[in-house]
């Protein structure tokens, strides 16, 4: 087997959104999805210098309703997507930061309705392509020590829905 010059990780791992002041997210690496997709809600549209900007809500943890993070970015565009049980919507997409395993790099995602799935946030395949090599049998292999509190954490079956 040759050896990949692209570092690993696994198909779960924080990431930080810094430009959403998100500091830590626990994603699913979806290399089954094209694009990434955040978990948000209280959706609104306004113009600001000429631009449509999206402000919108979002809770970072699973199973916390309560700790909100509200964040706002200019809009990129509005796209139909289908989501996993092949349904079509329409929804807002941002560009903005995000990193994991010391890089940093641009990503478009979608804002859509995530809270009943089992990750707040999805990297899709876009996001990860020619900078991360999936290990899908490891967890957190670039994050093994996540900064959120106890009661935060959940254990690997209550995950896995």
């Amino acid at each position: 087997m040759q050896h990949s010059p692209l570092p690993p990780i696994g198909w779960r791992e924080y990431i930080t959104l810094p430009q959403l002041g998100i500091p830590e997210i626990k994603a699913k690496i979806d290399t089954g999805a094209r694009s990434s997709a955040l978990h948000a809600f209280d959706v609104h549209y306004f113009e600001q210098d000429g631009e449509t900007h999206v402000q919108f809500k979002v809770h970072p943890y699973q199973r916390d309703s309560h700790y909100t993070i509200s964040a706002t970015a200019p809009l990129l565009d509005k796209r139909e997507v289908k989501n996993s049980g092949g349904h079509s919507q329409l929804r807002p997409v941002i560009q903005t930061i995000v990193e994991l395993g010391g890089q940093q790099w641009p990503i478009e995602l979608t804002l859509t309705s995530r809270d009943a799935m089992g990750f707040r946030m999805l990297l899709g395949r876009e996001a990860v392509r020619r900078r991360f090599l999936v290990d899908a049998g490891h967890s957190y292999l670039q994050n093994p020590q996540p900064h959120h509190t106890p009661k935060d954490q959940a254990t690997d079956h209550e995950e896995v829905l």
